[in-house]
């Protein structure tokens, strides 16, 4: 029912990212049947399309009932050794995402780390 979904919805990771290096990335908006969403960064050097990325995490998360809507793209710059992370950039096929709501996500994540981002950059 809906407190297990509700319990799934909790226990989807906010941020997922490689650990170094220059990637795409997506906002993906997820949410139990009828219920509230939260939204989750996802940024992976082996997608070559933003598209890649949405998919892969949307197929994950409909096995566990949940549903998702791509809020926009972009790319990340990490550096770990300098524990930098850089948000820029736009998805042609799903826009930019809001890179603000990204940096908070990734400040949540690496409270550590320097996070700025710049909408300009493709």
């Amino acid at each position: 029912g809906a407190g297990a979904m509700a319990a799934a919805l909790s226990r989807v990771p906010e941020v997922e990212i490689d650990g170094g290096g220059v990637f795409k990335y997506v906002l993906v908006r997820v949410r139990a049947a009828g219920g509230p969403g939260k939204d989750v960064v996802r940024g992976h050097g082996w997608a070559e399309y933003h598209a890649d990325l949405f998919e892969r995490t949307a197929e994950e998360l409909a096995q566990q009932g949940l549903v998702c809507e791509c809020l926009g793209g972009g790319r990340l710059s990490h550096r770990p050794e300098e524990r930098k992370i850089h948000v820029y950039g736009y998805s042609v096929g799903f826009g930019r995402a809001d890179h603000a709501v990204t940096t908070e996500k990734l400040k949540a994540k690496y409270p550590d780390y320097e996070i700025t981002w710049a909408d300009e950059g493709y």
